[in-house]
């Protein structure tokens, strides 16, 4: 039976909007990432057969195909083709997903995943409020509203909310659940549990002349974090329990990892990092949305032959608190296992880069800790969520 195999895992530090990723142009910052693996695994750059690149704001310097823009300003060939992946939240999940296949299909044998996005030079939402601007109509198409008479348009805040009352969130649980995701990556930053991973950058000017110094550490992390300044933000919306305080900050990264086969490893000559054990994704409601890792998680479990305990590691991505609380609740996981470093309500959510930025912190902290199986899983738009599991070697 084929296998597929990650050999290198990297990313940038998250940046905060306009903080110190913001001189870099995408497919730039990208192409760090890319020239990173490559670093990392030694490889011949045209040994690398294709670039998939997960980004969700497709417009602006984001736009024509990221992911060969990346290629293109990267060391690899111009011979080396890519493409973009929008598979919202997930899209460098998908990515990763994907570059596995096309491996255990046969047909490649060195494949990079990788994500961006630049949210300080490309903001969330620029692409649908341009079009509604110029008169464009909206995504939420006729069909749509047929099937759903009711809802004038999906919503992760709302959903977000919908989750907290469906389980019986308070704003306090929320904001314990924010404090802790701040703790535990304080302490793995000053544990220098992050530098593996992180691929250091310089600091570029917003004309992208560098300015001095190295983008090394996480942006987001509020050293200072406390329940206090946290109830002291007003909510979203009046008389709901999402804040900026228990919800994923917004965030400049990028991310990648490099998948190869049997025959790539041979030829690379190197170890592997880890194995791809089970790959899924499934549709859930796309109201209340960001359900959907619950139930996948489950079905993930179910066709990979391994139960919850089974499990060393689990990397849930934090769009909101009600996510992974409920995702607790019904898996009945180990919370002492999950997102162990933080996650993106510390960290960020540099939105098409965070499926292998979790990948990236859940293969480094597996060999870490010792742990053999890792799980990773996120909410995305539209009501989707992918699940990859992944076997330390």
């Amino acid at each position: 039976m084929a296998d597929a195999y990650i050999v290198a895992a990297t990313r940038t530090a998250g940046g905060r909007k306009g903080g110190k990723l913001s001189g870099w142009h995408p497919a730039d910052l990208a192409a760090e990432v890319i020239n990173g693996l490559v670093d990392r695994t030694g490889a011949d750059p045209a040994m690398v057969e294709d670039v998939i690149m997960g980004c969700v704001s497709q417009g602006g310097e984001q736009a024509m195909n990221v992911g060969r823009n990346a290629v293109l300003a990267s060391k690899l060939p111009e011979s080396v083709p890519g493409t973009t992946v929008d598979r919202q939240c997930g899209s460098s999940q998908q990515a990763l997903h994907f570059a596995a296949q096309a491996v255990l299909a046969g047909s490649m044998d060195a494949v990079i995943a990788a994500g961006v996005e630049s949210m300080s030079r490309v903001p969330m939402f620029s692409t649908i409020k341009l079009h509604q601007k110029a008169g464009m109509g909206h995504y939420m198409s006729p069909g749509i509203h047929k099937r759903y008479p009711d809802v004038e348009e999906f919503t992760q805040f709302m959903g977000a909310e919908m989750i907290a009352n469906k389980y019986g969130h308070n704003r306090e649980q929320l904001d314990r659940y924010a404090l802790q995701s701040h703790q535990r990556a304080m302490k793995a930053t000053e544990a220098g549990r992050f530098q593996d991973e992180i691929l250091p950058v310089a600091v570029r000017t917003q004309d992208g002349e560098g300015e001095g110094g190295i983008h090394t550490a996480d942006e987001g992390i509020r050293f200072d974090a406390s329940m206090d300044r946290m109830s002291s933000l007003d909510t979203l919306q009046e008389g709901g329990c999402i804040t900026a305080a228990n919800a994923s900050q917004i965030c400049d990264g990028a991310s990648g990892v490099m998948v190869v086969s049997e025959r790539g490893l041979k030829a690379l000559g190197v170890d592997p990092l880890a194995r791809i054990h089970h790959m899924s994704v499934i549709g859930h409601d796309p109201v209340i949305m960001l359900e959907a890792p619950l139930p996948a998680t489950q079905q993930a479990l179910k066709k990979s032959g391994l139960g919850i305990n089974d499990i060393d590691l689990f990397e849930v991505n934090e769009a909101f608190a009600p996510v992974p609380l409920a995702w607790l609740e019904v898996t009945d996981a180990d919370p002492e296992r999950l997102n162990v470093n933080g996650g993106a309500i510390a960290l960020g959510h540099p939105l098409g880069g965070s499926g292998t930025k979790l990948m990236t912190t859940l293969v480094h902290a597996l060999r870490q800790r010792g742990g053999r199986y890792g799980l990773q899983t996120m909410c995305e738009g539209g009501g989707m969520a992918n699940v990859t599991i992944i076997e330390r070697l």
